[in-house]
């Protein structure tokens, strides 16, 4: 009988259980070990005044193929409900500003959709940067506060840029690279845009009516729970996996012991000691990806709570405040917003900037509760809140992270019977997670099945 170690129980995890169980039939032993004591990684939905709540990672991006193809196969296509079309506002210089237009993650294409948001010596600089001689190197890698900060200033950086990509990997512009952050972009250098500018253009994807996101109207957990099942996989939740080693032709794990292969879909820090004795050069590589953690704080305010009609308010750095973030979820999904209470979250801590995460839960509610009344003017007591700490929560994609991902999987490549999967290698959202483990379930397979 074949048997397979899926080390890690969050998404890319229950994935590849799922599809390996599709590829290696019902009589494979499929056994998946979770460090946590409940499966879901990252994708975490609980109850909150009575209903699930998302403390995680709430939507996915439609567009991608990946999270509606898998949803269809699991029976769950009817949950998929669609944002209210409201728009998102940004807090800088101590006031709401509507969230920029024609950008690429915050990059504008001119210096129309900053009015406002910036002063006017930065407008002229974006005026004026298409007539600056770009120098762009199609063979390395900068880091997005770089590119940005030198041809249109710091306050596209801090005011435009820094928001969007904090919403995504819990960091800054500082720590992100161009190329896995802004892959089209870099594209667009790389085939000659002789100008920042010129290069967002051709980069900015084509109009489309259709909705980019999606989320679960029961939350992410009826997608979990559907996978657990559909894997019939072994689950030892609260089991630490440890002594990776090659046994002759075989694999063996603590504590299940020898397995025909192995497939790790855990947090960079963890891959590393897990590959260290095996797989040397791979773990030294996997060392290279840090990580940032942060806080979600949820709330579930009177239904009389006067929030802006507004999907939410992203906050620029350098502000005076402690939250990054905040998600107006009952303006932002309809579905949410029928519900008898008025739900929003706060959300806290960026790379390098982690104290919050380790405060206690009433600090954490006392932040969340006071910021929301500076940019909103909310002040009503919530009925309910939870606090979910996410500790290494996101890998940050520095410049370079595509070469260091392209040598730790070569390292994977070159020995039989592991392979990786995950947030840390070919992006952070669930989609990019799903085909991720897809992958990794389909090459295993493909080795131990032969």
């Amino acid at each position: 009988m074949t048997t397979v170690a899926v080390v890690g129980g969050g998404i890319s995890g229950l994935v590849a259980a799922y599809r390996l169980r599709q590829r290696l039939g019902p009589d494979a032993r499929i056994v998946v070990l979770e460090e946590s004591d409940r499966c879901g990684g990252k994708l975490r939905t609980v109850p909150l005044a009575g209903d699930p709540v998302d403390v995680g990672a709430e939507a996915f991006i439609e567009r991608r193929p990946e999270v509606p193809e898998l949803l269809a196969e699991l029976g769950l296509s009817d949950q998929v409900e669609h944002p209210s079309g409201a728009r998102p506002l940004i807090w800088a210089g101590g006031r709401l500003h509507p969230l920029p237009t024609g950008t690429l993650m915050g990059i504008p294409a001119g210096s129309e959709s900053l009015v406002g948001l910036v002063d006017a010596q930065t407008l002229a600089q974006i005026d004026a940067e298409p007539t600056t001689p770009l120098h762009w190197d199609s063979t390395t890698d900068v880091s997005v506060a770089a590119l940005v900060g030198a041809r249109f200033g710091d306050q596209v950086v801090r005011r435009s840029v820094d928001p969007l990509l904090g919403g995504v990997y819990s960091g800054l512009s500082d720590t992100a690279g161009v190329r896995a952050t802004v892959p089209t972009l870099a594209a667009a250098l790389d085939a000659g845009a002789p100008s920042l500018t010129e290069a967002v253009r051709r980069a900015l994807p084509p109009p489309s009516d259709a909705p980019v996101f999606g989320t679960l109207r029961d939350g992410y957990g009826t997608l979990l729970d559907a996978l657990r099942e559909a894997s019939a996989a072994e689950f030892h939740d609260g089991t630490r996996a440890a002594g990776l080693r090659r046994t002759g032709g075989r694999w063996s794990i603590d504590p299940i012991g020898e397995v025909d292969g192995v497939i790790l879909a855990v947090p960079a820090d963890r891959a590393a000691t897990l590959l260290a004795d095996t797989v040397p050069a791979a773990a030294t590589q996997a060392r290279d990806i840090p990580l940032a953690s942060s806080v979600v704080v949820a709330m579930a305010l009177p239904k009389n709570a006067a929030l802006p009609n507004n999907s939410g308010i992203l906050v620029a750095t350098g502000e005076d405040l402690a939250a990054k973030a905040f998600t107006l979820s009952a303006r932002k999904w309809p579905h949410l917003g029928a519900r008898a209470v008025t739900l929003a979250r706060a959300s806290f801590g960026r790379f390098g900037d982690a104290a919050l995460v380790d405060a206690d839960d009433e600090q954490l509610v006392t932040l969340a509760r006071a910021d929301l009344a500076t940019v909103t003017g909310v002040t009503d007591q919530p009925i309910a809140t939870f606090v979910q700490r996410w500790h290494g929560g996101l890998p940050q994609y520095r410049a370079g992270h595509l070469d260091v991902v392209a040598a730790l999987e070569s390292e994977i490549a070159l020995v039989d019977g592991i392979e990786v999967a995950g947030a840390m290698l070919h992006g952070v959202g669930v989609p990019a997670c799903v085909r991720s483990a897809t992958t990794a379930a389909t090459r295993l397979a493909e080795q131990v099945a032969g």
